[in-house]
């Protein structure tokens, strides 16, 4: 019998499917599109892989599997938590009577899937703010919409209309909780009786429980509405975070642990770009070396990091005018239309042009007209910026070889391979050390042959998410060192910053949490190996997931810390390539 957590979620499922089914859409897309969202909003919840798996395809039971399967679906759909789905799009576009409906099933989703397990409050920050980027979306009118002013008002901005309390369950008070919020651009709003609860023109555009919106940009919500004085306002002015050096960058690559090989690439590319650019300050020809690359390697090995470092040396070598990260998927270069594929990619080269455009998982790019527009596309913006973009692509080695083979540009482009091989045991050791000193605790030499046990004991599969390992294995000892101390009247210094064996070691009372060691965060969700037939149910596709620098950005193994500004007591545990 399903579980009530399970049965929630096949219910919204089912309604969201309902929907589409009625609007002329393929329910078993929008199926799909249920459980990729659902997925993406639950990967920090603990046990949340074997309850989706129960309701995406129960004949799933192998933990690899389950993982393979959830944090497949969770990369197809992350793009989705700062946007409207595909199929949500499409009916917007179309100006659809139930455009609305469908938004409000995908909250449903979103909510259902925080409840799959005992969800951290930056979960159900992530899912109120999915909701409230569904409800925003969709037509004026509808519950929950932000609406535009009409060309009779210009003056008046944006209004709200409906209300979205009750979507997510209640969040508790208190600091972090707010913290939490404003990260995702939402704030508390403190009540008072008789406030309007909803309505133009002075209602408080709500998500949630007293949660609102923090927008900016076209649909931001102007001071007016908010019941302030309306006066513009000088921006703040955020002193510019100073270049590095090539030497510095450099140095940052050569403090992450592990990657050996890397290592020694790019400093063999950074000596050949050097000499081109001395010769050619010389006078003399020097020969046009292709600078896009290919980085092939596992979940959780620094991808996303090294790429970001590339753009930066780029920058520093005077080859890129400003050296940023651009991370896409196919998601956001393939539209639903054929020659909207081309449009859409043409405007991800233009934010990338001056730096690095990484395209994650780019086999993704292959075996339908929509992946061949795109790379036409793609291709001929690499021509035409030449001068002032680099590609890198990722994925797994034998994947990336059918992407490049599909298109000549591609293959005469694409000349360097940079191979990112899995951490050793010492270094993911070296990793958790690294993670645990950068937060001030520190591992007892039991804890540490606990920890190699367990390494030893760990199979290398497609789930093995690298550095998110390690990760994976602080953040529970510290919820078990926690919960040791927690009758403690006056515990010492040491007893606060010491993790030791016990803490590294699941707990006989502990709820089971089957996929808490192998589970890839939000940034380094591993992937099968790209195949064709579906792998949950018939419907949900077993699209190659090759992500293991997410985002830190992301909120993206080692490279999720890397993604952001270097600190060498913290650059080994993050990654989203």
């Amino acid at each position: 019998m399903s579980r009530p957590t399970e049965s929630r979620l096949a219910e919204s499922l089912e309604q969201l499917t309902d929907i589409a089914a009625e609007a002329g859409l393929d329910p078993a897309a929008a199926r799909d599109e249920g459980l990729r969202v659902a997925a993406a909003l639950a990967e920090s919840v603990p046990g949340a892989a074997a309850h989706w798996a129960r309701v995406a395809d129960p004949r799933l039971t192998e933990l690899g599997r389950i993982n393979e399967a959830f944090f497949d679906a969770a990369s197809r759909g992350r793009r989705w938590r700062g946007a409207p789905t595909d199929l949500l799009e499409a009916l917007i576009v179309s100006r659809h009577t139930l455009a609305a409906e469908y938004a409000e099933a995908l909250t449903e989703v979103a909510s259902s899937a925080v409840m799959l397990g005992t969800a951290p409050i930056d979960a159900i920050a992530k899912a109120t703010a999915t909701s409230a980027t569904y409800l925003a979306a969709v037509r004026p009118g509808a519950p929950g919409t932000l609406v535009q002013a009409g060309p009779d008002d210009p003056g008046s901005g944006p209004s709200w209309s409906g209300s979205w309390s009750g979507i997510l369950p209640p969040l508790p008070e208190g600091p972090g909780t707010d913290a939490v919020l404003r990260s995702w651009g939402l704030t508390r709003v403190p009540s008072s009786p008789g406030d309007p609860a909803e309505g133009p023109g002075g209602a408080t555009p709500e998500v949630g429980d007293g949660i609102r919106q923090q927008e900016t940009g076209p649909t931001a919500i102007p001071a007016a509405t908010q019941g302030e004085p309306s006066h513009p306002t000088e921006p703040s002015a955020e002193p510019a975070e100073p270049e590095k050096s090539v030497e510095e960058l450099l140095a940052e690559l050569d403090a992450m642990i592990g990657l050996a090989r890397v290592k020694r690439e790019i400093h063999r590319q950074v000596a050949l770009l050097s000499v081109e650019r001395m010769r050619t300050e010389a006078g003399l020809r020097a020969p046009k070396m292709s600078r896009h690359l290919i980085f092939v390697g596992n979940p959780g090995t620094g991808k996303t990091t090294v790429a970001r470092l590339v753009g930066g040396i780029y920058r520093a070598l005077g080859l890129l005018p400003k050296g940023q990260l651009v991370e896409v998927d196919r998601s956001e270069l393939v539209a639903g239309y054929v020659g909207q594929t081309a449009m859409k990619t043409a405007d991800v080269v233009a934010n990338a042009v001056g730096g690095v455009l990484f395209i994650d998982e780019a086999y993704g790019l292959t075996g339908d007209q929509y992946a061949q527009e795109a790379v036409n596309t793609l291709v001929k913006e690499m021509e035409d910026h030449r001068e002032d973009l680099v590609v890198i692509v990722a994925g797994y080695p034998e994947p990336m070889v059918g992407f490049i083979a599909q298109n000549p540009g591609l293959a005469s482009r694409f000349t360097t391979t940079i191979e990112f091989d899995d951490y050793s045991d010492d270094e993911l050791l070296a990793i958790l050390d690294s993670i645990a000193t950068g937060s001030d605790y520190e591992l007892t030499d039991d804890a540490r042959r606990r920890v190699r046990h367990q390494l030893e004991a760990t199979p290398r599969t497609p789930a093995f998410g690298n550095g998110r390992f390690s990760r994976n294995l602080f953040e529970h000892a510290v919820g078990r060192h926690a919960w040791r101390l927690k009758d403690a009247k006056e515990p010492s210094r040491d007893d606060l910053r010491l993790l030791t064996g016990d803490d590294f070691t699941e707990q006989p009372d502990e709820p089971e949490q089957p996929d808490h060691l192998d589970a890839p965060d939000a940034t380094d969700a591993p992937a099968a190996q790209p195949q064709d037939p579906a792998d949950v149910r018939g419907d949900v596709r077993a699209e190659v997931r090759a992500d293991p620098d997410g985002s830190a950005g992301t909120d993206e193994a080692v490279s999720d810390a890397q993604d952001e500004p270097h600190d060498p007591s913290a650059n080994e545990h993050e990654d989203t390539a």
